[in-house]
């Protein structure tokens, strides 16, 4: 550090810099400096001991399996964790702020049996581009994919967080209930965006929103409209029946309309649920299949966006391979934004060969080994790709 000594001082961020190397106080390195100085000037031997040991509050360790070993449910805020560990309040913050202990949301997941998580692992495989499984297995770039799902959508909440000025008045809000609000279902659809070489999207992939909705003749006169009146009611009940009627209704004519006319002709829809609300043999779905208008598609979800979440689903996908079709995985995030920016981003992820062979072998666990070493040895590429139907079918 002496070296660095320009004109009886040190350039400009030193003692900061060597600070946050060290792990040390910026004071305490401006100390050891000045008594480095000195010792300098009376020609005696530098003395890089701290001036005082053993002084100030001591740190608080914590075995790391002290925390592991208690049951979740007692572990459920800093309170609860002070309590647990017999510590201060003060003291398990210091710990959180230190990352020696860390907070987590436990979501609870959807129960998965032995046949589900083979299926997840089969439709997986499925999507594998065939002339890539020899060497470098990649995803299908699933331009043919349609997905959708329904969310209910509350038209208010009972409690609202807002930010208001100092002098401000509180908002007044009322409802005749606040255990009943009033809440109705969406079904959006969603497939993956077309881009052109500079840089503009050429289909912005948001087939449309639609609400699950009953035009209802009002029975009765009222202030707010006269008897006969049509009047928009939520669907209380999305069952079987009307998720088919919105299918049929409204998600085909807007795919119809929306669908690019370069794009795939055959389309596959994932439904959002393990039972199939609609089969590919039913007459009324085939006879509306040829049929066709659209409803308002989502005007705020930019495409780039959109086309994030497909990526992600890819790398999601491959989380799922590793732990053989389960829901028990971290979500993966690898920065798309810096890729993107690096040039670096791909829209077709890349399946380690390793992890394809483990899922064939955990599809087919009597399958000979050296039937399966044939995903990395230089065999013909139609072998492989038997290998890979054989688990799907």
């Amino acid at each position: 550090m002496l070296s660095l000594k320009v004109s009886d001082s040190l350039p400009h961020g030193t003692f900061k810099r060597i600070a946050q190397k060290y792990g040390y106080t910026h004071r305490t390195i401006r100390d050891l400096w000045k008594r480095a100085i000195q010792t300098k000037e009376a020609n005696k031997p530098y003395i890089v001991e701290p001036k005082y040991k053993n002084c100030g509050r001591k740190r608080v360790v914590v075995p790391p399996n002290l925390l592991e070993s208690k049951p979740i449910g007692e572990c459920t805020c800093i309170r609860d964790v002070a309590t647990c560990l017999d510590l201060a309040l003060s003291t398990v913050w210091r710990l959180i702020k230190r990352g020696e202990i860390k907070a987590h949301s436990n979501p609870l997941h959807p129960a998965l049996t032995d046949a589900n998580k083979i299926r997840r692992a089969e439709w997986i495989l499925s999507l594998i581009q065939e002339d890539t499984i020899q060497r470098h297995p990649i995803y299908k770039v699933m331009y043919d994919y349609i997905h959708i799902d329904k969310k209910w959508f509350y038209l208010t909440k009972k409690t609202q967080r807002v930010y208001l000025a100092h002098k401000e008045m509180v908002p007044y809000r009322a409802a005749k209930s606040s255990k009943f609000i009033t809440k109705a279902m969406f079904l959006w659809a969603v497939a993956r965006p077309r881009w052109d070489r500079f840089g503009q999207y050429t289909f912005d992939g948001k087939i449309g929103i639609c609400p699950f909705i009953n035009m209802v003749a009002a029975q009765r006169d009222s202030k707010n409209r006269p008897r006969g009146s049509i009047e928009i009611k939520p669907t209380e009940s999305v069952n079987q029946e009307v998720h088919r009627s919105m299918l049929i209704q409204q998600l085909i004519p807007a795919i119809l309309r929306k669908w690019p006319s370069e794009g795939p002709s055959i389309i596959f829809i994932q439904q959002d649920n393990a039972r199939v609300h609609i089969t590919n043999d039913d007459p009324i779905w085939q006879q509306h299949n040829r049929q066709g208008a659209v409803e308002d598609a989502f005007r705020e979800l930019h495409p780039k966006t959109l086309t994030n979440v497909w990526i992600s689903l890819q790398h999601h996908l491959n989380e799922i391979l590793k732990v053989k079709g389960s829901n028990d995985y971290i979500q993966p995030h690898f920065g798309k934004k810096v890729e993107k920016h690096n040039g670096r981003l791909r829209i077709q992820v890349r399946i380690p060969t390793q992890l394809v062979r483990e899922a064939v072998a955990f599809l087919n666990p009597n399958r000979d080994q050296q039937q399966t070493q044939a995903l990395t040895e230089n065999e013909d590429a139609a072998q492989t790709t038997e290998i890979i139907q054989e688990a799907y079918d």
